[in-house]
């Protein structure tokens, strides 16, 4: 059982390097074990040569925008995840977040989402979010307060012009609902797509971006390569939402940038494309759906 253990403790090795470099569209370098700066080293070494950097909270918000300052490849975008702001609201009695808050009521979301404005405004950051709907995590009392906080969300990210990153946990139709209500900013993505080939061609008709991560990759999920067959090819994006998500064959090892290289040949199979014409695809759709 160590053996077993220690083995998955273990970051997969190197992929063969890309030919043409891509952007990881989604990653969590604040999690992930060693330093940023090892992390970007690694990604470059085999092609991913841009990443943006995700916040899910105010501390990890601000961490991106200051990651974001220090190094040219790194963007940052910035949010209070969906199962965030229930926490603020409501209190985190159970400590799943680690904090072990008091309830702080719709005043302190206002002051929270008021920094999320704030660091919004930032040149560095080019998206807002994650933000959008998770319906796993977050139990009903705190659906109405993810309503809130995603339409505010939305407003900030459309006053500053910034891309909007959308994290959408079976909650498919809500999540489009507010989209459609709201008027969804002008580049708008799903991270770590997981809806079916029916939304792709929903996601599609109104130009919004589908972001692929490792899931794409497991053997049981074919519905989800059949909706990355449907999308449009100058949709699509790649993430690893590292350090979660590990692609195939290396699922439930830490996941890395790195990694990009494993996800995206294994769609470009999917599409029957040859990987370097998929990887033009995606660093010209990254660079145009985030702005930079």
């Amino acid at each position: 059982m160590a053996a077993k253990d220690d083995d998955r403790s273990t970051p997969p090795p190197l992929p063969a390097p890309l030919a043409v470099p891509v952007a990881d569209s989604h990653t969590h370098l604040d999690m992930q074990s060693g330093t940023p700066e090892e992390a970007l080293a690694k990604a470059a070494s085999v092609g991913v040569d841009t990443v943006v950097q995700v916040g899910c909270d105010l501390p990890g918000s601000r961490w991106a925008a200051g990651l974001a300052e220090r190094y040219p490849q790194v963007h940052a975008a910035v949010a209070l995840h969906p199962n965030e702001a229930p926490r603020i609201v409501l209190g985190d009695g159970d400590g799943w977040s680690g904090q072990r808050r008091s309830p702080g009521g719709s005043a302190a979301l206002d002051e929270a989402l008021a920094e999320i404005d704030r660091l919004a405004a930032l040149p560095q950051v080019v998206a807002v979010g994650e933000t959008g709907l998770d319906y796993f995590r977050t139990g009903p009392e705190g659906v109405d307060i993810q309503k809130e906080s995603f339409r505010r969300h939305i407003e900030i990210a459309k006053r500053h012009g910034k891309a909007l990153v959308i994290h959408d946990r079976d909650a498919h139709e809500d999540v489009i609902d507010v989209l459609l209500a709201e008027g969804a900013p002008e580049r708008t993505i799903f991270h770590c797509y997981s809806g079916d080939a029916e939304m792709a061609k929903v996601c599609a008709e109104h130009g919004w971006y589908l972001s692929f991560a490792g899931p794409v990759t497991f053997k049981a999920n074919q519905p989800l390569r059949d909706a990355l067959a449907v999308t449009p090819l100058d949709r699509v994006l790649i993430e690893t939402d590292a350090p979660f998500l590990t692609p195939h064959p290396y699922r439930g090892r830490p996941n890395a940038p790195y990694l990009i290289p494993v996800t995206l040949r294994s769609m470009a199979a999917t599409l029957a494309l040859p990987e370097d014409t998929l990887a033009a695809a995606i660093a010209g759709n990254t660079a145009r759906a985030f702005g930079y």
